[in-house]
């Protein structure tokens, strides 16, 4: 399984930019996605999750209301649509997958553990300067 994360780049605060979360050899489709980041120094963090039919999502208090998940899965595909960025956003960027058995019985409440995740993409950089 690879994932392709992809979509950074340096951003001035208040801009934005679309993260793209792809697979090949694999099918999204019946697995639920997180977006987790790590910054510079800090520990991983879990940013947002969408389950396998997109119906149920959840995003991090920092995030919320600025950040957008979204899957398309016909092109076997998950985006991030992050607007208002703010330096604090900075980091590596990380898609991974999750058997939606494994998630979606608890409505997802452990979408931000990491642990509960399978295959990681190899993360893409966001910048965002002040």
């Amino acid at each position: 399984v690879q994932l392709q994360a992809s979509g950074g780049g340096l951003v001035q605060a208040g801009g934005s930019l679309r993260l793209s979360c792809a697979a090949s050899g694999y099918t999204l489709a019946y697995d639920a996605i997180g977006w987790f980041r790590q910054a510079p120094g800090k520990g991983q963090e879990g940013v947002s999750y969408i389950s396998s039919s997109g119906d149920n999502t959840y995003y991090a208090d920092s995030v919320k209301g600025r950040f957008t998940i979204s899957r398309y899965n016909a092109k076997n595909t998950v985006f991030l649509q992050m607007n208002n960025l703010k330096p604090e956003d900075t980091a590596v960027y990380y898609c991974a997958t999750a058997p939606r058995a494994r998630l979606e019985p608890g409505l997802g409440r452990l979408w931000a553990n990491a642990r509960e995740y399978d295959y990681w993409g190899q993360g893409t950089l966001v910048t965002v300067s002040s």
